[in-house]
């Protein structure tokens, strides 16, 4: 738990040694056992926290504010068992007190307890103002309903966390699991209501294909078609396939080729398929067919004219077709698209290059240059995530620069 929610879990210092001192007979000591609790507590010093407080209590039996101070050291502790008692006990004595149910129900939801947390932890999540207090209810609210298999509740709670917290690493590690476990239990549930279903066998493939098991992944696809031979997206998978397999392998010299042909019927069944479009032209314009490549990276852009790879394509093809006067607007729009691919700067430099424009051509090489030799973060975060389609890349050997 933060600092911060130690602080809003707190009652204020000087009120808690006035109410002790009027309980108690030697107000000397409660107040230096309070000190020393505060001063242990706000350092972090839990068990000297918890020995102060303890003694604290045995003073002020009757002082609500020692119990639900206590009962925070020990959830601090991760004594959960203890700290249950003790802030029942607080709440019993003063029910008034700000956050001590959601400090009770958060430690009841450690405890497995979650059918008792759970209408704190709603209203805390719901009400609280405070970004750590409505962090920390958020997650624990999570863990409840997932422990009442209540699971399209926690995933709603999860959604609002990672929007809440996009760079929480905790919030995204438990978000993820939750996803996950989810998106398992909703393949199960299908497979028990549906298991000759071509939705199990598309879910079936793209699981085979994200764990790179491209074999079983081409078998489930292919299922689908036997079921639907014209539904829409399946060639284009079987051919991603196809086209990962052939790049894992060095033996593998059809199943490019055999890929195209899919991608090509991919685009009879739906002619607006702009990946499709885009990987039957980057197929084609590294074969050299430019005329071919120049026809599907325009058909790419046209139904998706944001499509930064497809632009890429179509900028360095137009350059291959001897037209860099024409490659220049669509290396300049992927440029403003994404201004940290370096594969955009330097054909952007080829087309200037061709233009006779050095002046220009050396400004971009100088970005080229810069984005190859510094990996940014940006890049990095894209890496990470899964590719839907190709990326353009630099030729293995660039042309030399003059």
């Amino acid at each position: 738990m933060s600092s911060r929610l130690v602080t809003l879990l707190c009652l204020c210092a000087m009120f808690l040694v006035s109410e002790v001192q009027a309980q108690s007979a030697n107000a000397a000591q409660s107040q230096r056992y309070s000190q020393e609790g505060e001063k242990a507590l706000n350092e972090g010093r839990y068990a000297e926290a918890a020995q102060a407080y303890e003694k604290l209590r045995q003073l002020a039996p009757n002082t609500a504010e020692v119990h639900a101070r206590l009962g925070l050291i020990y959830f601090q502790q991760g004594r959960f068992e203890q700290a249950v008692p003790t802030l029942r006990q607080a709440i019993k004595l003063k029910a008034a007190m700000p956050n001590v149910d959601l400090l009770l129900a958060m430690s009841l939801s450690e405890l497995g307890q979650y059918r008792e947390a759970l209408p704190a932890l709603e209203k805390g999540f719901k009400r609280a103002n405070d970004s750590a207090l409505k962090r920390a209810s958020g997650l624990q609210l999570e863990r409840a309903y997932t422990g009442l298999q209540q699971d399209d509740k926690a995933v709603e709670v999860a959604l609002e966390l990672t929007r809440l917290y996009p760079k929480d690493p905790e919030v995204l590690y438990h978000s993820g699991r939750l996803f996950a476990n989810y998106a398992y239990l909703s393949t199960v549930k299908l497979a028990d209501v549906a298991p000759d279903s071509l939705w199990l066998h598309l879910a079936a493939g793209e699981a085979n294909e994200s764990q790179g098991q491209w074999d079983a992944a081409l078998r489930d696809y292919r299922e689908v078609l036997s079921i639907d031979p014209n539904r829409p997206g399946v060639h284009f998978r079987i051919a991603r396939a196809l086209l990962a397999r052939a790049q894992q392998s060095t033996t593998d010299t059809t199943s490019e080729a055999e890929a195209l042909k899919e991608f090509e019927q991919e685009l009879r069944l739906d002619h607006t398929n702009a990946n499709a479009a885009y990987e039957a032209g980057e197929i084609n314009r590294k074969s050299a067919r430019f005329d071919k490549a120049l026809e599907l990276f325009s058909m790419a852009v046209k139904y998706y004219p944001d499509f930064e790879d497809a632009l890429v394509g179509l900028g360095r093809t137009l350059v291959s077709l001897g037209r860099p006067a024409e490659a220049l607007p669509m290396l300049q729009k992927a440029i403003a698209l994404n201004a940290l691919n370096e594969v955009s700067w330097y054909q952007l430099s080829g087309a200037y290059k061709s233009l006779g424009n050095d002046t220009e051509r050396q400004k971009a090489l100088v970005e080229f240059q810069r984005l190859r030799s510094q990996k940014s973060q940006a890049e990095d975060s894209v890496n990470l995530s899964r590719q839907e389609v190709t990326r353009q890349k630099l030729d293995p050997v660039p042309p030399q620069q003059h």
